[in-house]
């Protein structure tokens, strides 16, 4: 197949450092032109692929201090997409809504759209109910619940390449936290489940400046005077599989509709335990007694602490490759782009027939 995989500014694909959604593209694109696809990657030109790259701005916008309108260029790019539509068998979107009034107007190429966000947002009901006739796939079953109204062509979990994170059969001496510092994803409760706990926590964190108030007024205090908290700032990929690895478990406490959660993944390919709240994604994700457990409350988070040395970190990760691997999430996507196209290709007959 002839693929366009349309990647978001924001970060490199992969990125350098934080970035779930360019992170997923890069090993979806690389798996797919190993398997004999013609894939063309629209992404920043400090993206590194096997692909064809088409590249937009020479630096990915987190990371060029420069730049100041973000949706700028994304609808440039879309239009470059589209302009060159008849190149593809396939266009394959990861920036959200932009192209949909694009893809509509474009019939040269099949398109489908994964989803890699919050979608219960208010705004977006009015714009999924006009544009229904657009494919989309979402990443967990949990994610699709605000808009029933989409067209939903199907759920394809991420996965990782079996050999990206090292398993790390004993476990370490510390709690671990991975990920943004915002509200939603609950720094604040980690803390407190590891002081309850008694036990160390370590943090890799990424501060935007639209949390950067949050940080300084809520997180910086309860670190200030806890000597038993350790944050670091993001970490790469090599780093990554280290940090994970080397914990006793991996605390997940969010508070939000998490539409995946790549960390519990990334932890279970390290064999390490996940402590995860009960929201979005968590139950499907997690294998609730086995990858770790899924709690409801601090008290509750604590007690599973104290429990995770029941666990086989074994198991874990054999969770992880019968699951998460990269080959079941590039089976699903070739799946749904031969569904795509076979419809696709139905459609025409008829048109042609009448």
């Amino acid at each position: 197949m002839r693929i366009a995989q349309i990647a978001p500014l924001h970060e490199s694909v992969p990125p350098k450092l934080y970035g779930g959604t360019e992170r997923v593209v890069s090993w979806l694109t690389e798996e797919l032109v190993r398997r004999g696809h013609e894939v063309t990657l629209f992404a920043s030109g400090d993206s590194q692929t096997q692909a064809r790259l088409i590249p937009f701005r020479d630096q990915a916008l987190r990371l060029d201090k420069n730049a100041i309108d973000t949706v700028a260029p994304h609808i440039l790019m879309v239009e470059k997409v589209f302009q060159m539509a008849d190149q593809f068998d396939l266009i394959h979107g990861h920036i959200d809504y932009y192209p949909y009034a694009l893809a509509r107007r474009h019939p040269e190429a099949a398109f489908v759209t994964t989803l890699h966000g919050r979608l219960d947002i208010p705004e977006l009901q009015p714009l999924y109910s006009e544009f229904n006739d657009i494919p989309l796939v979402s990443i967990s079953n949990a994610q699709r619940n605000p808009l029933p109204q989409a067209r939903w062509a199907g759920t394809v979990y991420h996965g990782l390449p079996l050999d990206l994170h090292a398993f790390y059969p004993e476990p370490g001496d510390y709690l671990a936290f991975l990920g943004r510092v915002s509200p939603e994803k609950g720094l604040d409760t980690a803390i407190e489940i590891a002081t309850q706990a008694g036990m160390p926590l370590k943090a890799s964190i990424k501060i935007d400046p639209v949390d950067r108030q949050y940080y300084e007024s809520y997180i910086a205090p309860m670190v200030q005077n806890n000597p038993n908290v350790e944050l670091t700032g993001e970490i790469n990929e090599q780093e990554k599989s280290e940090f994970l690895g080397k914990a006793y478990a991996v605390l997940f406490p969010i508070r939000w509709p998490e539409p995946f959660g790549l960390v519990m993944i990334e932890s279970m390919a390290c064999g390490t335990p996940v402590i995860a709240t009960r929201f979005g994604s968590v139950p499907e994700v997690m294998a609730d007694g086995q990858t770790g457990f899924i709690v409801d409350s601090v008290p509750q988070a604590v007690e599973a602490v104290s429990r995770v040395g029941s666990l086989s970190r074994q198991r874990v990760r054999q969770v992880f490759e019968d699951r998460y691997s990269i080959a079941q999430m590039v089976n699903g996507y070739e799946a749904l782009y031969q569904q795509l196209l076979s419809s696709r290709a139905s459609a025409q007959a008829e048109v042609t027939a009448a």
